[in-house]
């Protein structure tokens, strides 16, 4: 066999064999990445196999903010990756915000020569950038965001050769991502009371569990907010149940709006809600609740007709493990506090004073 020959037939089998390893490398990721429901897991998934088979050096997916339109670093791999790290892209902005616009692939052998590099991404990946390949993670025509390899100098720029298997990491990334997603959707369902978006009581009462298991563990303290509202019947008897049931859903987002991101709301039934406040003693719960009173106070809330509606609530603030050995009679003391409130003339914040023995 002639010498050309043979290095046809080496070469030939080469590519073969990184065929073959691609096809079991896809087939590998079309397995992990669809076993998991999380998308944590998925997008560590999706970075350990698109290093492995691409190698590249700099590299980021963006997930598209189905609202907004614009794109978030989810995974950022490059020098300056903790920086990059929840930056966000305008619609359209630079390569990324074309080809999520666009749903099509991209890919840059020079940036110099074209136009929708902007340049801001080799400001951001602080690295001198050559080219670029970037595909859309699409489904059911949707485009749930990009992923982008970005080629700096020096290095062999991106070809044709690459975009098939980065495609095929896309389309697997993308049905993994829009199953996550839809898996958290139904979760938050289940979790969540319909009117108002907080928790239902159901999952409140697993919250509250959590952290007081949490708060017995490490010696801290735990909070929990009661509030009624006072006098609601009459607003549902003068303006109708639809005015109340938005009244109800108003108030919820107004406690949403105004807890912190560790404090957990939900509603309890009817016009009651509960707020608990982890790593909180009382003085710090009976301030909230007081500041939150006053909210209630200021918030504008109008029946269908205008007519401005004055809506008050009396609250009730217990304490474990200081007014509480457990959950069931931190709940207890803490309705009890609510009571006193209402017994003591409503539209007001009371703690609960008597101590377990």
């Amino acid at each position: 066999m002639v010498p050309s020959a043979m290095r046809q037939r080496e070469q030939m089998v080469d590519l073969l064999s990184r065929r073959n390893a691609e096809l079991a490398s896809l087939l590998e990721i079309g397995k992990t990445l669809t076993s998991s429901l999380e998308l944590r897991d998925v997008l560590k998934g999706i970075m350990a196999h698109l290093e492995r088979l691409l190698q590249p050096k700099i590299w980021s997916l963006l997930l598209t903010d189905e609202e907004t339109g614009e794109l978030t670093f989810e995974i950022a791999v490059s020098p300056v990756a903790e920086e990059l790290k929840g930056m966000r892209l305008g619609p359209g902005e630079g390569v990324a915000g074309w080809v999520a616009q666009q749903g099509e692939p991209l890919l840059i052998p020079d940036v110099t020569q074209d136009p929708r590099y902007s340049g801001q991404v080799a400001i951001a990946v602080d690295y001198p950038v050559a080219s670029i390949a970037c595909v859309p993670l699409m489904i059911r025509e949707r485009v749930l965001g990009v992923l982008e390899l970005i080629g700096v100098q020096g290095d062999e720029p991106f070809g044709p050769e690459n975009m098939p298997l980065l495609g095929a990491v896309a389309d697997f990334a993308a049905i993994a991502i829009d199953n996550a997603r839809n898996y958290q959707r139904i979760s938050e369902l289940v979790i969540t009371d319909d009117l108002t978006g907080l928790h239902n009581a159901r999952h409140f009462h697993e919250l509250l569990t959590y952290e007081v298991d949490r708060a017995r563990r490490y010696g801290s303290q735990v909070s929990l907010l009661f509030l009624d509202l006072d006098h609601f019947k009459g607003v549902n008897d003068t303006y109708g149940h639809l005015v109340g049931s938005r009244m109800i859903a108003e108030v919820g987002q107004l406690i949403r709006r105004h807890i912190r991101s560790s404090d957990r709301a939900a509603r309890y039934g009817g016009d009651e809600y509960v707020v608990v406040l982890p790593n909180t003693g009382k003085q710090g719960a009976l301030a909230m609740a007081a500041k939150m009173l006053e909210r209630l106070h200021s918030h504008p809330f109008y029946a269908d007709n205008g007519e401005p509606i004055s809506i008050a609530a009396s609250f009730g603030v217990a304490t474990f493990p200081d007014d509480a050995p457990d959950k069931t009679t931190l709940i207890r003391a803490a309705d009890s506090a609510m009571y006193e409130a209402k017994e003591g003339g409503r539209n007001g914040v009371r703690g609960y004073a008597v101590n377990f023995v």
